[in-house]
């Protein structure tokens, strides 16, 4: 079952100048999926992640949910940044605890909902630090737990690694994907690093640039547990870069009908 279906979906910004930021997208994201949003900036893969969250709205088409309209925010649909923006005057506990809270939970449910969340990302023993006491990567840690302490269906994440610096961007994809692997949720990651997305996702999605449109979808039919460095992402990786460099050359044209591997 098709967890998000989105048809013909577009989204234009109004004002003196009207922008086009999304044009006839779509898109079918599976339960249990990892889909990596790829391209430049600019090219509205932030915007769509927007849609989905429920944070924004489309101009045209339709954007599903469990067969639903996407008509706000819910709380099955956790969102990661790429600043985890945590309160500093919070302890991390407190912090990840902050949508329970929202809703209204008990104390004492909230403290052990964050407690199991932060024990799920390696940060059990920093409940009850601040924020300026962890490093980078623990604080975007901190970030996801935040996001998981809402037991959401789904992680929706805007660049989350793209702040640290490359060996603890390594890492945290690494956690990232054994804790996928272990609760199997929906994840649908915006990234502008080819590296990066083939590595993580079952599927690829490459956008042009604006007006952003699905230019091709790549099916990374690797198995896990992956290994860096492995001949079957590297081959894709290059197929990837090859469709770049024909978008940037005007070779290849928008085809969001045509793409590579498997249909979207």
């Amino acid at each position: 079952m098709a967890q998000f279906v989105l048809d013909s979906l577009g989204k234009t910004f109004a004002g003196p100048v009207p922008v086009t930021a999304l044009d006839g997208v779509n898109l079918r994201v599976r339960a249990g999926e990892f889909v990596c949003l790829l391209g430049a900036s600019g090219c509205g893969k932030s915007t769509l992640l927007d849609i989905l969250a429920g944070l924004e709205r489309p101009s045209v088409g339709t954007a599903l949910f469990d067969g639903k309209p996407i008509d706000g925010p819910d709380a099955r649909r956790g969102l990661v940044f790429q600043d985890p923006a945590l309160f500093p005057w919070r302890t991390i506990a407190q912090n990840v605890s902050f949508g329970p809270e929202l809703r209204g939970l008990p104390r004492a449910e909230r403290r052990a909902r964050a407690l199991a969340a932060l024990a799920r990302v390696g940060l059990g023993g920093f409940a009850d630090a601040y924020p300026h006491q962890l490093s980078g990567g623990m604080r975007q840690r901190a970030g996801i737990a935040r996001a998981l302490a809402n037991d959401p269906q789904v992680l929706l994440m805007d660049e989350p690694f793209g702040a640290v610096d490359h060996l603890t961007r390594i890492a945290l994809q690494e956690d990232l994907l054994h804790l996928w692997e272990r609760e199997r949720r929906t994840v649908v990651f915006v990234t502008h690093d080819v590296g990066e997305a083939v590595f993580l996702a079952d599927r690829v999605v490459l956008m042009s640039p604006r007006p952003g449109r699905i230019h091709r979808v790549f099916d990374v039919a690797v198995p896990r547990p992956r290994v860096r460095g492995l001949k079957a992402l590297i081959e894709i990786e290059a197929e990837v870069y090859r469709a770049i460099h024909g978008i940037e050359s005007g070779v290849e044209r928008t085809a969001p009908d045509a793409p590579c591997r498997q249909t979207a």
